[in-house]
């Protein structure tokens, strides 16, 4: 059993480009003309060779690079008892550009017993090596509970769950099961990515719900109550992360704002022991909301960007860094970028090339930095 635990000096967030081949066959698997068995071989081969190029990129870290997945949250969402897969008029609304309309509805009581991606992890767990551990990724509880409310998705959960008390033990309860799977698996490094804390960063998004005279406080402690309830009983073992972005889907955002408004609550309070944060441009403000980070816990620094090939310079990176440890000491601080590449199946806008470029990149400047 690995002793490795997350973050690493150079590090990645979990998902990757897909390549054709595997694009090709889940088109073919919509279409009918090829099984799911026919589908997971392919995954499994695609995986396998992702992994390979994982490790000979010199990374201590290992995912499946969210292969077998549509989207980043939706698909783990839809592995959960109670809970059915829907498609809405319209997607999400980002900046410049509208995503696929998938999403979801409550329909019984939310339960976490046998979920897919327990297996999903397994395949990924039988590659480690000494030196490597494999990550699993997951939505964070929040944005479950976000998800059952966005737009009239709201109106089909309070007819399941008319106590939303209830739902949020519900919600905690199902994600504890999937934990002790996961754990029982043999996984001890997850990353719970979360984009509510994103939006309740964005200015536009504040002043509207404050305008309609709705309390983000009372919202943003609620999400951190989920978070927490859910990793109540997380074994002593199990390291585990918070991943905060501000939307990432084909090189575009949704959010905008610097940390500022949930520091106090979310770095100072949530039970997890490192944050992966997006830092790659002004969209995410400075780094004085780090002064909330307690002093034993973590920050990975996402400042290369996953959105363009272009890739950043070294100085100006080794600065920001500089920068950063004036609030949290150099020695709690890692590099990462900022999202994975392929958050949904479409992708960045980059190559797979320029995508290993970036990842170079990451592990050059870690290695002049932490000597």
């Amino acid at each position: 059993m690995s002793t490795l635990h997350l973050p690493f000096r150079y590090d990645f967030v979990g998902s990757f480009l897909r390549p054709e081949r595997l694009k090709d066959a889940r088109a073919r698997y919509e279409a009918g003309t090829i099984s799911q068995e026919q589908l997971t071989q392919i995954e499994d081969e695609e995986i396998t060779e992702l992994i390979r190029k994982q490790k000979q990129a010199g990374y201590p870290v290992i995912t499946d690079g969210e292969f077998r997945r549509s989207y980043w949250h939706l698909d783990f969402m839809w592995g959960f008892h109670g809970i059915r897969k829907i498609e809405l008029d319209h997607g999400y609304l980002f900046h410049g550009e509208e995503t696929t309309p998938g999403s979801i509805a409550a329909v019984g009581k939310i339960s976490g017993e046998d979920h897919p991606f327990v297996e999903h992890f397994r395949f990924v767990k039988q590659f480690e090596e000494p030196g490597i551990v494999a990550k699993q990724t997951i939505p964070a509880p929040a944005q479950l509970l976000a998800e059952l409310y966005r737009e009239d998705n709201g109106k089909q959960t309070e007819k399941v769950y008319p106590d939303k008390e209830q739902l949020i033990q519900d919600i905690a309860a199902a994600y504890r099961t999937v934990i002790h799977a996961l754990y029982e698996a043999g996984c001890r490094n997850l990353q719970l990515d979360d984009c509510t804390w994103g939006m309740l960063c964005d200015t536009g998004y504040r002043q509207f719900r404050e305008a309609r005279g709705e309390s983000l406080e009372a919202e943003a402690k609620q999400y951190l109550r989920v978070n927490d309830l859910a990793l109540a009983e997380r074994p002593k073992d199990m390291c585990v992360a918070t991943h905060v972005c501000r939307g990432n889907y084909h090189s575009t955002w949704a959010s905008s704002g610097g940390y500022a408004p949930i520091a106090p609550i979310l770095f100072a309070h949530e039970a997890a022991d490192a944050f992966y944060l997006e830092f790659d441009d002004e969209r995410s403000g400075d780094f004085q909301p780090l002064r909330y980070i307690p002093e034993d816990k973590k920050v990975v620094l996402g400042l290369i960007t996953s959105k363009s090939p272009k890739l950043e310079d070294e100085q100006t990176i080794i600065a920001r860094i500089t920068e950063a440890a004036q609030f949290v000491d150099l020695d709690r601080l890692y590099l990462s970028p900022q999202c994975g590449f392929a958050s949904c199946e479409i992708g960045n806008k980059l190559t797979e090339e320029e995508q290993w470029a970036k990842l170079a990149l990451v592990k050059r400047i870690a290695e002049k930095v932490w000597k």
